[in-house]
């Protein structure tokens, strides 16, 4: 059985997407994203499930330093939907306060305006439903999945909050060893890390390579090294197996025009549920 490490308590989004990947598994929640990491590094799980952007929040700028840093590869992706619940406890009236991760709040927030709740950020959604039922916090709700909801016995008062309905955060599945596969079946995706050298034209250049051989780049996104200000490392999806002879050429071609290069893995594309 396979053993998976994920971000928070039971009935998290986190968990959601390691059952859609793993319908059978082992699960390990941490605490923290490095802990998730460690996890695997140190050979106590076997997989891990992040997540990695949100369709309205947008990107978790963690994870990408956590990619830059793990020796793990990308073997898989998940497309969780997300549809949040106003949970309390039973017996709950007056609800002044209002607890959850950070992205969750945010994603609610033209709700939590007009209920004029105080917002009150917590390390994870499920977390923030265990806290409530734990200390009997009767002034306060938790925003969460229903799987939290049934899984600490609460009530919900209110199911789908979040200001936009299509809502959905794609998570990533990373293991120390690296994804099998055959390249010819099937929708790829490759994920990679680099950086530029200081030359005009120097981004422009790179992508242009997967341009030129009809390669569609899914997301790039920047982050700062941390090492020299105002330098920074560049995330790229695209589209194809690391194995193809078209991507392969491509890779060539960037590699010179790097001075940075790394690549996380290619994995079957995921399907929207």
């Amino acid at each position: 059985m396979a053993r998976v490490a994920f971000q928070g308590e039971r009935g998290a989004y986190g968990e959601m997407a390691a059952l859609q990947y793993f319908p059978k598994a082992s699960l390990a929640p941490k605490k923290s994203f490095q802990d998730v990491f460690d996890a695997a590094e140190n050979g106590c799980a076997d997989y891990v499930v992040v997540p990695v952007e949100n369709s309205i929040e947008g990107s978790v700028n963690e994870i990408y330093d956590l990619l830059l840093q793990t020796k793990m590869s990308v073997i898989g992706e998940v497309y969780q939907r997300v549809r949040h619940c106003l949970i309390a406890n039973r017996g709950a009236k007056k609800i002044k306060y209002v607890h959850s991760h950070p992205q969750a709040l945010a994603q609610c927030r033209g709700y939590l305006q007009r209920k004029r709740l105080e917002l009150v950020p917590a390390y994870d959604t499920a977390g923030a439903v265990k806290m409530i039922k734990e200390n009997r916090m009767l002034d306060s709700a938790a925003i969460a999945s229903k799987r939290a909801a049934e899984l600490y016995d609460m009530q919900i008062l209110d199911e789908g909050i979040e200001d936009r309905k299509n809502n959905y955060t794609r998570f990533l599945v990373l293991s120390p060893k690296k994804a099998r596969g055959d390249a010819k079946a099937g929708r790829y995706k490759t994920s990679m890390i680099f950086s530029v050298k200081h030359v005009p034209g120097a981004l422009f250049g790179i992508i242009g390579e997967f341009a030129i051989r009809r390669i569609n780049l899914t997301k790039v996104e920047s982050r700062p090294t941390k090492e020299t200000p105002w330098e920074y490392n560049f995330y790229v999806d695209f589209e194809g197996h690391v194995q193809n002879r078209v991507v392969q050429e491509a890779l060539m071609s960037v590699k010179p025009k790097t001075s940075y290069v790394k690549i996380l893995g290619s994995y079957r594309k995921a399907e929207f549920r």
